[in-house]
């Protein structure tokens, strides 16, 4: 091998080792003419892509976006597509396909006839992944929520079918490492590459039993990890993010309001009372604190409430029956409720049967449309997700009335505030580095010496 062709193949391998992935897809068959520019873009691209994660905000027409995906791979392959979506989230699937005459089944047991078939999370296990051309996961960042086991069923589901697709409006904002488990599952970079090339850990090892360690970026790799994700994703706040008009998507005022209720105990921490009430500090301290203060907070949030339209989001069953209790008006929604219960509540919420609703966030915080609502009472924990995915049921595009959210916590929970508006900075420097690097468009930089490079003498 001479001089110049072992230079070419070094840059070569440099280039190779970009980890850029390639497309799987097809260009569109069908683009509905109701489809607005970016969200054709959008999906012309993914389409190409054929494993692609879609990381559009709360009412960008992600639904709308994942059914024109779907008819096309039907097109394409006169094979039969899944989508997985989170509870009752799967007839707004069925309204949305109405519009653009897209023939689709909701199956509650594995049987289906049409090509197009939507189902609960909860529901994968009657379905066979030898029976689709392709898979999508709605709102995927929901998998955080599920037990390791039942992660990893779906991953492994999703990893065996030829096109795939995530869409989510939260692509952890404050976990960059979740990010690996949506590149795996696509059949992109796998989990434990991803933390070898791009972070490290304290003890610069990728030991499995090291795993529970605190992963950072590498700072000479975060330019080129940013490039990564944007190879095999899109993610778009607002459509300006992809160079479209934001005219018809500007939200009205979101109002955020904080309630104290003091806390005249002091904390039982281990047993023992501690001496001077102070702020709790650990999360174990948080959760008393939460816990001690219980039946303050629940008034309060019923007194908020008064006659308007809401939902109360609650951490412990004792908040939600008592909330229960102080408001006759409400439904609560229990997680020893069968899926079909819980369905058949939150329906009756987002048709107006029921006027208020008592539910946690890891249960129905992800991907429902409650526009008709733009009240909510909410009991802050350490999670932003949850708290953004919670108020995004209501100010989300589409909403024309401002929405109001009454954050209720006890005195000593300061440090809980002070960590959601660190995560929510956090989430906003995810957005601008995704943005940022939108489209891989930051170039290799391979700095060129002036002077020549020796060679050892096995390279020349």
């Amino acid at each position: 091998m001479n001089h110049a062709d072992t230079i070419n193949s070094y840059q070569q391998f440099l280039l190779n080792k970009q980890q850029l992935s390639g497309n799987f897809g097809f260009d569109p068959l069908f683009i509905p003419d109701r489809m607005f520019d970016f969200q054709k873009h959008i999906t012309e691209w993914a389409l190409k892509k054929g494993r692609a994660g879609v990381f559009a905000d709360t009412g960008l027409g992600k639904t709308l976006i994942q059914l024109v995906i779907a008819q096309n791979v039907v097109l394409k392959t006169n094979g039969n597509v899944l989508i997985l979506t989170p509870l009752a989230v799967a007839f707004q699937f069925l309204e949305e396909a109405k519009t653009i005459d897209i023939d689709i089944e909701h199956s509650r047991d594995g049987k289906f006839r049409s090509k197009i078939v939507v189902c609960n999370y909860e529901r994968l296990h009657y379905f066979n992944l030898t029976d689709f051309e392709a898979v999508i996961l709605d709102e995927s960042s929901i998998l955080k929520n599920f037990d390791g086991a039942f992660k990893t069923q779906i991953t492994e589901f999703m990893k065996k079918i030829k096109y795939r697709f995530l869409s989510t409006a939260t692509p952890a904002p404050n976990d960059f490492i979740e990010l690996g488990t949506s590149s795996e599952a696509l059949g992109y970079l796998g989990h434990m590459d991803m933390l070898s090339k791009y972070f490290t850990n304290k003890e610069n090892t990728l030991r499995p039993m090291d795993i529970g360690s605190k992963w950072n970026l590498k700072p000479h790799a975060t330019d080129a990890f940013f490039r990564w994700v944007n190879s095999w994703s899109m993610s778009v706040k607002k459509p300006s993010d992809i160079g479209y008009s934001d005219e018809k998507y500007i939200l009205p005022e979101l109002i955020k309001n904080i309630h104290k209720v003091k806390n005249d105990s002091n904390l039982i921490i281990n047993g023992q009372i501690q001496m001077f009430a102070d702020n709790a500090k650990t999360m174990t301290e948080v959760r008393e604190e939460q816990k001690s203060t219980i039946e303050k907070r629940c008034e309060k949030a019923v007194e908020l409430t008064a006659d308007k339209v809401s939902v109360y989001w609650t951490n412990f069953n004792r908040e939600s029956e008592l909330l229960d209790e102080l408001d006759k008006d409400a439904v609560e929604i229990k997680g020893s409720m069968s899926i079909d219960k819980k369905e058949d509540i939150l329906l009756g919420f987002a048709k107006g049967e029921i006027k208020r609703i008592i539910t946690k966030p890891k249960m129905t915080s992800f991907g429902l449309n409650w526009q008709h609502c733009n009240h909510t009472v909410y009991f802050p924990t350490w999670s932003y997700e949850q708290l953004y995915q919670s108020i995004r049921r209501f100010y989300r595009f589409g909403q024309l009335r401002p929405v109001t959210v009454d954050l209720v916590l006890s005195d000593g929970q300061e440090r809980v505030m002070e960590a959601l508006e660190l995560k929510i900075k956090n989430a906003i420097d995810l957005q601008q580095r995704l943005n940022d690097n939108l489209h891989g468009h930051i170039e290799p930089k391979i700095k060129k010496k002036n002077t020549n490079i020796k060679l050892p003498e096995f390279l020349k």
